[in-house]
């Protein structure tokens, strides 16, 4: 059907399905939100590599690099933030009808935000998995040197400093990071995923 821009979505003769058969696992988009240093890259690349050992077909959308390419016309607004995670929910959308496990590894400090991407991505695909750990135990980690920066008044707007971030009310999993080494966690992500039937 065709809309007021003269846009047609053209369905393929390969669908979801037929791919996810093909690749012998369901895809789906696992949303890891947290704090900067909570540990959601370095959980997010650890699963890559373990899913791909595994001949799952798996890729790592992480924040920091999708501002290096697709977003980085996007500063760190309210507006702008909401845009970031809207347009990276739209690829993981079309990475999951690939027949993907996409890891979304987002900050996403914004309950509205997060589930925006979840009706973009679809209820049943859409697994938020809230990387806990204390502001406190991520500034002391701060890997990057942006707390530093946050405190020398380099950085405004800065998530659990001078901007909120709203926890998941009702996340799928919980992996708290201060409490669980990374082995671990990754651990129980990949219980979780094989609940799912995310791998095999």
């Amino acid at each position: 059907m065709a809309d007021e821009r003269n846009l047609t979505w053209h369905t393929g003769q390969v669908q979801r399905k037929d791919r996810n058969d093909f690749n012998g696992h369901q895809s789906g988009v696992i949303w890891m939100t947290g704090y900067s240093a909570s540990g959601k890259s370095s959980l997010a690349h650890g699963m890559e590599k373990m899913l791909h050992d595994e001949r799952i077909r798996v890729y790592v959308l992480d924040g920091d690099n999708v501002r290096h390419g697709l977003n980085r016309d996007l500063s760190f607004s309210t507006a702008d933030r909401k845009e970031n995670i809207r347009r990276v929910a739209e690829v993981t959308r079309l990475f999951c009808d690939a027949g993907v496990v996409v890891f979304s590894a987002f900050i996403s400090p914004y309950r509205e935000d997060r589930e925006l991407a979840r009706a973009c991505v679809g209820n049943e695909d859409f697994h938020e998995v809230h990387i806990k750990c204390p502001i406190e135990v991520c500034e002391e980690r701060d890997p990057k040197g942006i707390y530093a920066k946050v405190r020398r008044g380099e950085i405004a707007r800065f998530t659990g400093i001078s901007d909120p971030y709203e926890e998941p009310v009702d996340p799928q999993l919980v992996l708290d990071t201060d409490q669980y080494s990374l082995e671990e966690c990754q651990a129980q992500m990949w219980q979780y995923l094989q609940e799912k039937k995310l791998v095999r």
